[in-house]
């Protein structure tokens, strides 16, 4: 599965909170979310519109690796309306 192109910061916090994701503060303009479950993950993200490719991807990434889940399961989990 291709990565978006559009999505952009704000947006892609917002679908993280279906995986147990949230917002924990807010400095200039990067969010830090937290995922709960143990170990305790935490995630800088840039609020820009969009995010670039590689930004995108090294996220994914990321989240991927800490819920030991597929990349393209979790971009399927995410990009799903």
């Amino acid at each position: 599965m291709r990565l978006p192109r559009d999505l952009g910061g704000q947006e892609l916090a917002l679908r993280l909170e279906k995986l147990g994701y949230h917002i924990t503060r807010q400095t200039g303009s990067h969010l830090r979310l937290t995922h709960e479950e143990k170990p305790v993950h935490h995630l800088t993200i840039p609020r820009h519109k969009p995010l670039r490719v590689g930004t995108l991807n090294n996220i994914i990434k990321d989240i991927a690796d800490h819920l030991k889940i597929d990349k393209e399961e979790l971009l399927r989990k995410l990009l799903k309306d």
